[in-house]
């Protein structure tokens, strides 16, 4: 489970439309029009944005390539639960939630596993998939024929540090030798609307908590470059997250620095915010603010120690006998919608030992 990405430009106006209209990932004033104004102003650009890599977003590639070799790599660690299949649900483009919910029933599948490729986990992105996977296992699925458990955040897995810390020392090792120990790393995560932190959603503490094991590991790997976090893809009228990402690399060139190492710590997969976003905008910033060398780590995609990861995790789920993370259960200290509590309930309905 995932956002997903408009695979062609066509694809793009009814992303954005369908992001500005969920209240969970941002809340506005009378939502429906502003979310679709600020959607309509901003098809154009994303539109181009799009075309300066290649055309569409590879996230949905990249999810099908995780998802099989992962179940090849679970079919071979775990012969009794097998054959494992895997589908793909994404939040605001095709394949949707429904549309995999549907297979899974035409199927005759017995347990579902929902795993959330959001490893930290937020209300505006976790949450938001289990809210719409609530409302379609009710409109499809009223008798409960599919038995559900939820894998909802795995941010601090060893097996996810280990991945993203190749990652970021391949970058390190690349690095001109006379900076390469005093280069700073940022690492970049979507940025959030200061309301959905403000009500006590755990995304920047969990967030935090990757960075600090990786960078942990990255310190047993005699790597001890400083480092900063800090905040991308803010959107629209409300306040958001700082640091932003590119006022850092900007702050950071005006004071003398000209390398930089960029680590998209809360994405997986490549998509807009790291082959745009990243690579080709905040590139751009980089050259400007005088910073000449900015390497971005690749994202985790294919790496093979990620594969590894996602089935272990998998397995571990499964080993321990499905269970549900206490965190998915407690409610955040601040506002919560009824559709939240309705999922929460839901989640907890199926907290129990499989016949």
């Amino acid at each position: 489970m995932n956002m997903g990405g408009p695979q062609t430009q066509d694809d793009v106006a009814q992303f954005l439309s369908n992001i500005f209209r969920d209240r969970d990932i941002i809340k506005l004033p009378m939502q429906s029009i502003l979310g679709q104004f600020i959607a309509r102003r901003r098809v154009e650009k994303v539109k181009r944005q799009y075309m300066q890599i290649g055309g569409g977003s590879p996230i949905e590639k990249w999810t099908r390539i995780q998802g099989e070799r992962m179940v090849n790599a679970l079919d071979r660690r775990s012969l009794e639960t097998g054959p494992h299949k895997y589908y793909v649900g994404f939040r605001y483009t095709k394949p949707s939630i429904r549309s995999a919910v549907e297979k899974m029933l035409g199927d005759n599948i017995d347990h579902v596993i929902a795993f959330s490729q959001y490893q930290q986990y937020s209300g505006s992105t976790t949450g938001s998939n289990f809210n719409e996977l609530y409302r379609v296992q009710k409109q499809l699925d009223p008798c409960s024929k599919l038995r559900w458990s939820f894998i909802d955040r795995w941010g601090t897995h060893p097996k996810l540090i280990s991945a993203f810390a190749d990652r970021v020392e391949a970058q390190v090792k690349q690095l001109k030798d006379d900076v390469r120990r005093e280069t700073p790393i940022l690492f970049s995560a979507h940025s959030l609307p200061l309301n959905v932190v403000d009500r006590g959603d755990p995304y920047v503490a969990e967030v935090g908590g990757t960075v600090a094991y990786v960078v942990n590991e990255l310190r047993r790997r005699g790597i001890t470059n400083p480092y900063r976090l800090t905040w991308q893809s803010a959107v629209g009228p409300l306040r958001w997250l700082a640091p932003q990402t590119e006022d850092a690399i900007k702050s950071y060139g005006a004071n003398g620095y000209k390398s930089l190492v960029m680590v998209p710590i809360a994405f997986t997969s490549d998509h807009i915010e790291t082959l745009y976003e990243l690579d080709i905008e905040y590139g751009e910033t980089a050259q400007k603010a005088g910073i000449g060398q900015y390497l971005r780590a690749e994202a985790l995609n294919d790496h093979p120690p990620f594969i590894d990861a996602l089935a272990t995790i998998v397995k571990e789920h499964i080993d321990a006998d499905f269970p549900t993370s206490a965190q998915l259960l407690l409610r955040d200290p601040g506002e919560e919608s009824e559709q939240t509590a309705l999922t929460r309930q839901w989640i907890a309905s199926q907290a129990r030992p499989l016949e």
